[in-house]
């Protein structure tokens, strides 16, 4: 069980990087370039507040579960 744990530490590593670059790429940057405002809100907002949550409680939640953190020893 404690390898699964470390194998989704690694799943979730590898999630954060696509959620990353999709959350920026697709959703944030056309936002701020289309001139509206509205979507100039949105487009901060995702940018800078949400994707910095998202990312990093992914990327934290992988580090701990690769480096064992949550394993069990019974």
């Amino acid at each position: 069980m404690n390898m699964l744990k470390k194998y989704a530490g690694i799943l979730w590593l590898a999630l954060a990087a696509v959620v990353g670059y999709y959350g920026t790429v697709d959703f944030g940057l056309p936002k701020l370039s289309t001139g509206k405002t509205d979507d100039l809100v949105f487009g901060i907002i995702i940018l800078f507040i949400l994707m910095p949550i998202i990312v990093g409680g992914m990327i934290t939640f992988g580090w701990y579960a690769l480096q064992g953190e949550y394993d069990s020893y019974e």
